[in-house]
C-alpha cells in the first residue's frame, strides 16, 4: 500500500533530482485529488486512490521530461478562470493577468467617464482568448473581438469561450488584417504580441512545448508591435487606447517607438507587481483636440 504522503514524496524528489520546482509535484497532487473529491490534506495517510496513483505518476513523468504543469492539467488558472491550455497555445502568465487588469480599469473610464454604453476591445494575438475572455466576463458592457493567425489556437479560444460562458467572437488572420477586412473599428486594442528575440535564450520547457508563433518577436523582439502600430489609424477610434503586454527590457525601446508612430499620443510605461516595465497604454489624442 502506498498513501497520499509517499506519493508526494516520491513526485517531489523525482521534479527535484530533473531541475524541476517539487512545487509543480504538490499541485498536480491536489488538483487530481480535488478531481475527485479527495481532501489531501486530512487524507495523507490514506491509501491512494489507484486512478490518481496512476495519472499523478505519468504527470510527474511529462514534467521530468520538461512538460508544463499547465499542458499536464490540459488548463490554467487565469483571472479566477480555468482556462484549457494545450501545445496550440502559450500558457497565460500571471503578467497578463496585470494587462488584463489595466484594460479593465481603461474600459472603466470609458463607460464611467466618456459614458460609453458599450465600448468595442479588439484583443489581437488572443492565443487561448485569456485576455478576451477574461474582459467579457469581467465586463458585460464590452463588446470583446478577438483574432490570431492560428487556426487552432482559435479552436482552443472558442472551447474556452464556450466552457467560459464569455461573449467573445472570434476571427481568424494575421494581427489586425481580418479587423481591416471587415471595416471594424475599436476603442480598446489590447495585445500580448510575441516579444521575445529570436537569440534568446529560453528554458527548453517553453521553446519544447510552447508555440513558437507565439512566442518570438523578430531581431529585436519588437516586430508584431510594428505590425500593429504601422495599421492601428485602420482600425482605433480617435480617442482610443492600446495596450500591450512587453518584456522587462523594453520599456524606454517601445515607448520610443510608440512617440514616433503616434507623435501627438499619450505613451505611458507601467511596471508590474515586480516593479518590471511590464505594460504599455498608447491613449490617442481625441476629435477636436
Amino acid at each position: 500500500m502506498i498513501c497520499y504522503r509517499d506519493l508526494l514524496k516520491e513526485g517531489k524528489e523525482r521534479l527535484v533530482a530533473a531541475d524541476q520546482s517539487d512545487q509543480a509535484a504538490m499541485f498536480l497532487l491536489t488538483e487530481l485529488c480535488s478531481k475527485k473529491d479527495v481532501n489531501l490534506y486530512m487524507q495523507m495517510e490514506e491509501e491512494v486512490d489507484p486512478e490518481i496513483q496512476t495519472d499523478y505518476l505519468e504527470g510527474v513523468h511529462r514534467m521530468e521530461k520538461g512538460e508544463p504543469l499547465g499542458y499536464v492539467l490540459g488548463y490554467e488558472n487565469f483571472y479566477g478562470y480555468d482556462f484549457i491550455v494545450n501545445e496550440s497555445v502559450l500558457i497565460p502568465r500571471p503578467e497578463t493577468e496585470e494587462l488584463t487588469g489595466q484594460v479593465l480599469i481603461e474600459c472603466d473610464n470609458l463607460c464611467e467617464v466618456e459614458e460609453m454604453k458599450h465600448p468595442v476591445v479588439f484583443d489581437v494575438a488572443t492565443g487561448s482568448g485569456a485576455i478576451g475572455i477574461t474582459l467579457s466576463l469581467e465586463n458585460k458592457a464590452l463588446d470583446v473581438y478577438a483574432s490570431d493567425i492560428s487556426k487552432e489556437a482559435l479552436e482552443t479560444a472558442y472551447a474556452n469561450n464556450e466552457k467560459l460562458g464569455g461573449s467573445v467572437v472570434f476571427l481568424q488572420g494575421d494581427m489586425l488584417e481580418p479587423f481591416i477586412e471587415r471595416n471594424m473599428h475599436c476603442d480598446v486594442l489590447v495585445s500580448n504580441p510575441p516579444y521575445i528575440p529570436v537569440n534568446e535564450e529560453m528554458e527548453h520547457s517553453v521553446v519544447d512545448y510552447e508555440p513558437e508563433v507565439a512566442l518570438f518577436g523578430g531581431e529585436d523582439g519588437l516586430y508584431f508591435y510594428r505590425k500593429i502600430f504601422k495599421k492601428a489609424d485602420q482600425v482605433l477610434n480617435p480617442g482610443g487606447v492600446m495596450c500591450f503586454e512587453m518584456g522587462w527590457d523594453q520599456g524606454d525601446r517601445l515607448k520610443n517607438l510608440a512617440a514616433r508612430f503616434f507623435p501627438e499620443a499619450e505613451v505611458t510605461v507601467l511596471k508590474d507587481i515586480n516593479g518590471k516595465d511590464r505594460i504599455l497604454i498608447v491613449r490617442m489624442e481625441k476629435e477636436g483636440e
